[in-house]
């Protein structure tokens, strides 16, 4: 899916390479301003040290005194005043000094500037070869200068005439030099010492950069620039363009992506990074996520039924978290629902068609054989009776068609199941259904867990039901002869995942009383445990009641004068 050009440096490698040059050059620089500054150290010090060498030699009497009788008479050049000079004392104690200090030379001479010491006897007498204006002047000048005897970092201090305390006349100069050759040795055995340190801390930063660009490759699962590109650009096209929810979470449970339609679906809307425990899921969501097992699993959201699916995210055997889809089942559940509906009564409406039939051949016989009178006898039976009040009596009390049959059919399935299903004597509804769908979906799911309770009982099984009609509201009582609830979750039963029958958890039962509630709540009533179970005594009957759990409903205008929506919808 991704492609490189044939030329193209990995990103490991220009990280790396980057780093090497970023390192080396930074080195560099230290290095030359070092040697720079050690340089000019160097310089500054040697010239001090010629400085104080200078001072001390003209500051000593004896070179005074002497230089300040040479500078009060005329010097006659010739060999003879070079043989004077070199035999006498200012060239003893330069040559004394400069053995002493290292010096590259001394050289003394007059207020002229002849030389009358210096370390070449032949160039006694002359006139030094660089400016002695500004120590004659009575300065003191320390500069680097090339003369007879090369490069040097030199002193230049004037000689004042005896007995002066410093204002006297300038009766000459010192000068001493330092070889800058000596300067430079020092400078490179400085520069050896630090370039060792320079070399130790480059190896330390190759290391480094190799090290940086191994954790970006592991961070970066070995993708190049173009390929995260590109991962971002189908991640956004992806997550946003298709019709489910996607919640993403790292490797420690920490969002990473939510899209917008996960937002919508499960009512959440979570900051990046923020734990998933935190992020508002409902606890079936949670616990699916949690599993991540690949397994769908149906679950209530608000007023919406969600099926979420949870994997785990691995990359070369090394995890990187889970992702959560979810779509949207709430329009299926409602077709389900009214399908549901619909072939319930279709149900019942063939048998009933099937006994019609049965009852008009038994009549068609008698007359036909000429038994008019025994004809008559039945026909007036069947009239009284009618074929929903042989099956569960009392159904008469009901006045929607379509919730009788239902009822119907909810007898005949509890007959197979060896449930016997009775109208609770309360019963009384005249009006008609405007929403036979959420009143079937309440209704079936408290009937059938009544008939799964009974049947598990095994002891008279009985299931009673009691419908009661309070203007547009719709009260529904479905008590069975079960067991009861667990104490153990009397108080969770409505909550999504929770069950009394096998097979709960993650995509298995725990759903149906959590919908029940959500419907009724949707149209602002209730569905509530009456009664976890054991004996109770009706007072007002003087009869005891059934012993199993008892589950009561409330739900408000779901209940009309007008006809049966049923009929409108067909």
């Amino acid at each position: 899916m991704f492609s490189r050009g044939p030329r193209s440096v990995r990103l490991r490698t220009q990280i790396l390479l980057l780093q090497i040059a970023v390192v080396g050059l930074t080195l560099g620089l230290a290095f030359g301003v070092f040697a720079y500054v050690s340089g000019d150290r160097l310089s500054g010090e040697y010239g001090q040290r010629a400085l104080a060498i200078a001072r001390t030699v003209a500051s000593d009497p004896q070179v005074r005194a002497a230089v300040a009788r040479y500078a009060d008479s005329p010097l006659p050049a010739g060999p003879a005043l070079r043989q004077e000079l070199a035999d006498g004392e200012l060239e003893q104690i330069a040559d004394s000094a400069r053995l002493r200090t290292g010096a590259l030379f001394v050289v003394i001479t007059d207020d002229a500037g002849i030389r009358l010491a210096h370390p070449d006897p032949a160039r006694l007498g002359e006139m030094v070869s660089t400016d002695p204006s500004r120590a004659l002047a009575g300065g003191e000048v320390v500069i680097q200068e090339h003369g007879t005897l090369g490069e040097s970092v030199r002193a230049k201090v004037p000689v004042l005439q005896p007995g002066a305390a410093g204002g006297g006349r300038v009766v000459g100069e010192v000068s001493v030099g330092i070889s800058t050759a000596a300067v430079h040795d020092q400078l490179l055995g400085d520069l050896r010492r630090a370039g060792l340190l320079v070399g130790g801390a480059l190896l330390a930063g190759i290391a480094g950069s190799v090290l940086l660009a191994r954790r970006w490759h592991g961070l970066t699962l070995g993708l190049e620039p173009s390929e995260l590109a590109e991962l971002v650009r189908e991640q956004d096209a992806v997550l946003h363009g298709i019709g489910e929810g996607v919640v993403a979470v790292d490797a420690a449970w920490r969002t990473t992506v939510v899209n917008e339609e996960a937002r919508r679906l499960l009512g959440i809307d979570p900051e990046p990074g923020s734990a998933v425990d935190a992020i508002g899921l409902t606890p079936r969501v949670l616990e699916a996520f949690r599993a991540a097992d690949g397994h769908p699993v149906q679950a209530a959201v608000g007023d919406r039924i969600v099926v979420v699916t949870a994997r785990t995210v691995t990359r070369d055997a090394r995890s990187l978290g889970a992702v959560l889809s979810v779509r949207d089942r709430t329009d299926v559940e409602s077709l389900t629902r009214q399908l549901d509906a619909v072939s319930t009564m279709s149900t019942v409406l063939r048998a009933q068609r099937h006994e019609f039939a049965n009852r008009l051949h038994l009549l068609s016989g008698l007359l036909h054989t000429g038994r008019p009178d025994e004809a008559t006898r039945y026909l007036g039976e069947l009239l009284g009776s009618g074929p929903l009040g042989a099956t569960l009596p009392g159904v008469e009390t009901i006045r929607d068609p379509y919730l009788q049959a239902f009822l119907a059919a909810k007898a005949a399935h509890a007959r197979e199941r060896g449930v016997h299903l009775r109208l609770g004597p309360n019963t009384w509804i005249d009006a008609n259904l405007a929403a036979p769908v959420d009143v079937t979906t309440v209704l079936g799911n408290l009937l059938d867990n009544a008939i799964d309770a009974a049947a598990a009982d095994g002891t008279g099984p009985l299931v009673e039901v009691e419908l009661v009609q309070e203007g547009a509201t719709l009260h529904i009582a479905v008590a069975d002869s079960g067991a009861g609830v667990d104490p153990a979750v009397a108080d969770s039963i409505f909550a999504e995942g929770v069950s009394t029958k096998s097979g709960g958890g993650p995509g298995g039962r725990g759903l149906g009383l959590a919908l029940a509630r959500q419907v009724a709540r949707a149209r602002g009533g209730e569905v509530l445990l009456g009664d976890p179970g054991g004996v109770r005594e009706d007072s007002a009957a003087g009869a005891t009641r059934l012993p199993g759990a008892e589950f009561i409903a409330r739900m408000p205008g779901v209940l009309t004068e007008q006809e049966a929506a049923w009929t409108e919808e067909s």
